[in-house]
């Protein structure tokens, strides 16, 4: 409806060509960004017996399709009221295929091709992503091994915001005067940050979290095999992989970028970092 309503009072906008320019080119230009060529195979973690076979709980599942927001719809075409609507006759069998993809390690295939479109970012459903990231990756930051800090990250966090960030900042900016007649203040932002991320240095430092090792296995595969493909002016282009990046709209991407930069720290004593994803 909506797509007959642009067309009727001329709001759709057709990009224009530009000369020497194709989808392939643009496809081309996305992968060599997001490519590492130091590329490592994260090694996985041995694990003879799982420790359960009910990662996500039924009834987490039948909560997460009860409360999808409203969006458009993903690859599958089902729109978000119609899962709502469903959701006491597809919880069970969600549940059962959610908790096989973990227990076997194994992402599948589809959720790793990407097709990179000159239209408005949109929220997909990404169910298990986000169960995955609130009942393992969440919890697991709150109790972090030495060698991690997540007490200055301020992003993509339950607890985080810019208002807390800046509070932050302007308290200890306050205190230093106290003491001090300057205060220097470095902000950097990092350059292509979630398309350049290394997956051996992310999976790394995931390896030292408390989840289980299905969980990581699963983590591993996740970021293992993606691919993406570019529309432009109606051409589709071939598909190329990538080794390296995450998905920035993504629930595990966000949360990923959390982890890997948990290793950042100051080396100078009275220094302090603030982060808010890849501004510090």
């Amino acid at each position: 409806m909506w797509a007959a309503v642009r067309q009727l009072t001329g709001r759709r906008q057709v990009p224009a060509a530009i000369e020497g320019i194709s989808a392939q080119a643009f496809n081309e230009h996305y992968a060599s960004i997001s490519t590492d060529p130091d590329y490592i195979t994260p090694r996985r973690k041995s694990s003879a017996c799982p420790s359960s076979s009910d990662y996500i709980s039924e009834w987490r599942v039948f909560c997460a399709l009860d409360h999808l927001r409203s969006s458009a719809t993903g690859p599958d075409e089902l729109p978000t009221w119609f899962l709502r609507l469903g959701a006491p006759l597809f919880y069970k069998p969600v549940a059962q295929l959610f908790n096989l993809s973990i227990d076997t390690s194994t992402a599948p295939l589809q959720w790793k091709r990407a097709s990179i479109r000159p239209v408005p970012k949109v929220r997909n459903h990404q169910l298990l992503e986000r169960l995955v990231v609130t009942h393992f990756l969440y919890p697991s930051i709150l109790t972090p091994p030495s060698s991690l800090s997540f007490g200055d990250q301020y992003a993509f966090r339950p607890t985080g915001s810019p208002a807390a960030a800046l509070i932050t900042l302007l308290h200890h900016i306050t205190h230093l005067f106290t003491a001090n007649p300057y205060v220097i203040v470095i902000s950097v932002d990092f350059s292509k940050a979630f398309d350049t991320v290394q997956h051996s240095n992310l999976l790394h430092t995931m390896a030292q979290l408390d989840v289980p090792g299905e969980v990581y296995n699963w983590l591993v595969s996740f970021f293992h095999g993606h691919t993406h493909s570019t529309q432009y002016l109606g051409v589709e282009s071939s598909v190329l992989g990538i080794t390296a990046s995450i998905i920035q709209g993504s629930a595990i991407g966000l949360a990923s970028f959390v982890v890997g930069a948990a290793d950042l720290k100051a080396v100078t004593p009275g220094n302090l970092l603030v982060k808010f994803a890849d501004d510090t």
